[in-house]
């Protein structure tokens, strides 16, 4: 059994460039306990700046310890009742769209 992927949807007030510097600390944290090469292989995630929406993998190691740094800097930085998170069932990173190709 694989641990699933945690959406984060945030309050329209929490700015969103401190959200993305926040994600960033996430990362950054993360490296320093798995390495950068690890991280980059194994923590996934999506941030959709205009919604709020941050979608983490917490399919393997370095992604669980991502989700908990990101949650916690998250609700000690814009308080606990600023975001909510639900388990998603879906997949991270959407298929690509076929794009016609010039002729």
């Amino acid at each position: 059994m694989t641990d699933p992927m945690y959406r984060y949807v945030f309050d329209p007030a929490v700015p969103a460039e401190e959200l993305g510097a926040t994600l960033v600390l996430s990362r950054l944290a993360v490296e320093a306990l798995h390495g950068e090469s690890q991280t980059r292989l194994d923590a996934a995630h999506t941030f959709e700046a205009r919604t709020r929406t941050v979608v983490i993998d917490a399919s393997t190691a370095v992604g669980r310890d991502f989700n908990r740094l990101f949650v916690g800097f998250t609700a000690r930085e814009f308080g606990p009742d600023s975001f909510r998170v639900e388990r998603d069932p879906l997949e991270l990173v959407p298929h690509p769209r076929a794009e016609p190709v010039p002729a």
